[in-house]
């Protein structure tokens, strides 16, 4: 007989503007029952498959195959479509994350089979997991855009102006070049640009091969590193250049230089 994995359900607030909250769920034999929620539900299936009926119409959500994403207000439910039971991660949106009135296309087709743009969820869902709000919060940006985009019928995209873009990106280095400790968000950069925050994050990405937030943290190591070679402690360094906290510091330090803030100030 199969090995059925226990029941595990983890929910947190990311404190991330336009996520109300996340979920990760590992059901072996669960059916919930018809229900509605305040908020745009969106969710990837890593193991099993999930039968549910959105408004009364009837689909399911299969391990590794698109994304999901449920409306706002809507009855649905879900049930496990075999005895294996399933496993989730669902990323609940604000209300206002996408328009009003794409919840009717939302209904009659709530599975987007995009394989990017599962990947770019799956993503936002790591970002969120480590408390990488900057990350998070780009991604975010991503996924919103792809989303309205199918739901409005996948319309033709402009073409690119590379000499416009390059113009934007170069604006946006600038801007986080003068004050890169207090730097603005990336939603506060684009309104400031008066671009949208994912065609910024774009242009700035095909222009520097990294987007707004990890250029941002760059420029913060590298602050860091000089505090750290003059005997500063890690617990100053992290809040003297901009990071959230120790482990967030910690974190993004180690990624880069395979060696603990603490160590890098003990060899020095």
């Amino acid at each position: 007989m199969p090995h059925v994995q226990p029941d595990r359900v983890r929910a947190w607030d990311p404190g991330v503007p336009g996520i109300r909250e996340v979920l990760h769920a590992s059901w072996a034999d669960h059916h919930y029952p018809a229900h509605t929620h305040d908020a745009w539900t969106l969710l990837i299936v890593d193991d099993g498959y999930i039968g549910y009926d959105v408004d009364r119409h009837r689909d399911r959500a299969d391990a590794g195959v698109g994304v999901t994403l449920l409306p706002p207000h809507v009855t649905h439910d879900g049930h496990p479509l075999t005895s294996q039971g399933f496993r989730k991660r669902v990323v609940y949106l604000e209300e206002s994350a996408l328009p009003e009135r794409l919840i009717g296309r939302c209904v009659d087709a709530p599975l987007v089979l995009d394989s990017a743009l599962r990947q770019q969820v799956s993503a936002l869902d790591t970002a969120l997991a480590v408390a990488d709000r900057a990350a998070a919060a780009s991604h975010l940006a991503l996924v919103s855009d792809v989303l309205r985009w199918h739901l409005n019928g996948r319309p033709e995209l402009p073409p690119v102006d590379r000499r416009a873009g390059a113009r934007l990106a170069a604006q946006a280095r600038d801007i986080l070049d003068a004050d890169p400790v207090d730097a603005p968000s990336v939603q506060q950069l684009a309104d400031r640009l008066e671009v949208s925050a994912a065609h910024l994050i774009r242009v700035f990405t095909r222009e520097f091969a990294i987007p707004p937030h990890r250029y941002v943290t760059g420029r913060r190591l590298d602050l860091a590193r000089r505090r750290l070679l003059d005997g500063d402690s890690p617990a100053d360094v992290a809040v003297a250049t901009g990071f959230y906290d120790q482990a967030h510091f910690h974190r993004h330090f180690t990624r880069l230089l395979r060696t603990s803030p603490g160590r890098f100030r003990v060899a020095a």
